[in-house]
């Protein structure tokens, strides 16, 4: 009864003093507003940002990116400068568009600038960020670049594999010569190449006389590139991590690897990248404890890396060397002059072969594969050339445009490998004119192998054929479009005569 009675009596004695209350709080809650909301408005009037285009509600610029993002990029860059700030939707984006931009990023503030944004479309095939490429910055990103490095593209570990690769370009080889004289679709044939080169050196032995259907293989890897670049053409990529109709082949073949019975260590040379991985896995001692899940989003990694950059550089190789019938035949003749009547070119014939080297770089000048690179995310605040970037801020790297830079390439558009002779540049990302495998923490680790898969296939291709066009088609009807979305390849299937030549 007493509370009751006080009850009023206390509310009543609120009541009183709650203006006052609310005068004397006043001045804090003013405090707490400036701190949560007016500070950071003056601080961002303070700041310099990159020039940035006008944007649009909801989408911001969007609607710039265009069908094919590097080109539009560029020609915007034309107008604003090297260093642009886009909106895509909410999301603040840097764009670099020179070799000193690219330094600046890639070089000098590299460690402000390494990390991944995290996407949902890059979650499902990562495992949840389990792989390399796609992975935030970290120790734990560190760990596994480091065994990916030291482990899986070694010089060693590359050498080891020489064989695969040899068998599998002279199985292509031995094909084309059945089809000499009628046209093939050498997009498809050496995507295949690829494909089966990667499966072997991952899946070793256990791979060997499987079925492969590579023009399916070629559909299933862009459907998984365009995802990564936001545009699907069909909706066959599905599950999480790697593509359903696959998944089945990694799932076999780790299980088997896995829960079989230890019979002894196999040979370092003949162990393939699943035994590599699995070894890891078993290792106690192991600076990082990998699962099932980490090996996969590896061989994901690989897959999609090693499989369509390795081919989509031949593709538009031997499609420049088509349209340039002079400089194919300067290659041919270099070729055939160094390897004679052997029969085919071996790895260790590369080195004496320097003109086929310089086309392969010229090749990816004007198509690198991963024309926006894989984007970055800036991890703390830091200048660029005077302007603010603010963390969370995605950065692209457009290294096609600093390929075909005409303050940088003389006659850029013009495929003309002899550019490289005497030349010192080269694509281990020190050289910020040429950045086909990008450049600082996040350079492509696996370009040694990459590059060594294209060189041996066309100096076979090559050496082995000449090639004409289809019948009734001309030098100038070659189609040279761009199609794709994390990579950019050729547009239209590459169909060309092999004619097996005569020693």
């Amino acid at each position: 009864m007493m509370m009751m009675m006080m009850m009023p009596t206390s509310i009543l004695i609120i009541s009183q003093w709650l203006p006052l209350l609310l005068l004397l709080l006043l001045p804090l809650l003013l405090i707490h507003y400036r701190r949560n909301h007016t500070k950071p408005k003056l601080l961002t009037t303070m700041m310099k940002f990159p020039p940035s285009p006008p944007k649009l509600p909801i989408i911001g610029n969007l609607h710039q990116l265009g069908h094919l993002p590097h080109r539009s990029l560029s020609a915007l860059s034309n107008t604003l400068g090297p260093i642009m700030l886009l909106h895509l939707g909410r999301v603040p984006t840097l764009v670099v568009s020179s070799p000193d931009a690219a330094k600046l990023v890639l070089k000098t503030h590299d460690l402000s600038f390494c990390s991944r944004p995290s996407l949902p479309s890059l979650q499902r095939l990562s495992y949840n960020s389990l792989d390399i490429a796609f992975a935030p910055y970290g120790p734990y990103w560190r760990d596994m670049r480091k065994i990916f490095v030291l482990q899986l593209v070694s010089a060693k570990r590359v050498r080891s594999f020489g064989l695969v690769r040899a068998e599998e370009v002279a199985n292509l080889i031995n094909s084309l010569a059945q089809s000499s004289c009628s046209a093939v679709d050498l997009t498809v044939e050496l995507f295949s190449l690829t494909s089966r080169v990667i499966s072997r050196i991952a899946f070793g032995k256990s791979f060997e006389g499987r079925e492969f259907d590579g023009g399916r293989f070629v559909e299933v890897v862009y459907d998984a590139l365009e995802m990564l670049g936001g545009s699907p053409r069909r909706t066959s990529f599905r599950g999480g991590g790697w593509g359903g109709e696959w998944m089945w082949i990694i799932d076999e073949h780790l299980e088997k690897r896995v829960s079989a019975e230890a019979e002894g260590e196999e040979e370092e040379e003949k162990q393939d990248i699943i035994d590599v991985l699995v070894g890891v896995m078993r290792d106690e001692g192991s600076a990082i404890r990998i699962t099932a899940d980490h090996i996969k989003a590896i061989l994901m990694n690989i897959f999609l890396a090693a499989v369509d950059t390795s081919a989509i550089i031949m593709v538009w190789g031997m499609a420049e060397l088509a349209r340039k019938p002079e400089v194919m035949k300067k290659a041919q003749e270099e070729i055939r002059r160094v390897i004679g009547r052997k029969g085919k070119v071996e790895e260790s014939d590369l080195e004496q072969l320097p003109y086929l080297k310089m086309i392969v770089k010229e090749t990816l000048r004007m198509h690198p594969p991963g024309v926006l690179l894989i984007p970055r995310e800036c991890m703390t605040h830091c200048k660029i050339d005077g302007y603010d970037i603010c963390p969370k801020t995605r950065v692209m790297v457009n290294v096609w445009a600093i390929g075909r830079s005409p303050d940088h390439w003389h006659n850029p558009n013009e495929f003309i490998p002899e550019r490289f002779k005497d030349s010192s540049v080269d694509y281990k990302g020190q050289h910020f004119e040429y950045l086909p495998f990008g450049g600082g923490r996040r350079i492509c680790p696996g370009m040694t192998m990459g590059v060594l898969n294209v060189e041996l296939a066309l100096a076979n291709l090559l050496y082995c054929f000449d090639w004409k066009l289809p019948s009734g088609m001309k030098v100038e009807d070659i189609d040279m479009d761009e199609e794709g979305g994390l990579t950019v390849h050729k547009k239209t299937p590459l169909r060309l005569v092999p004619v097996k030549y005569s020693f």
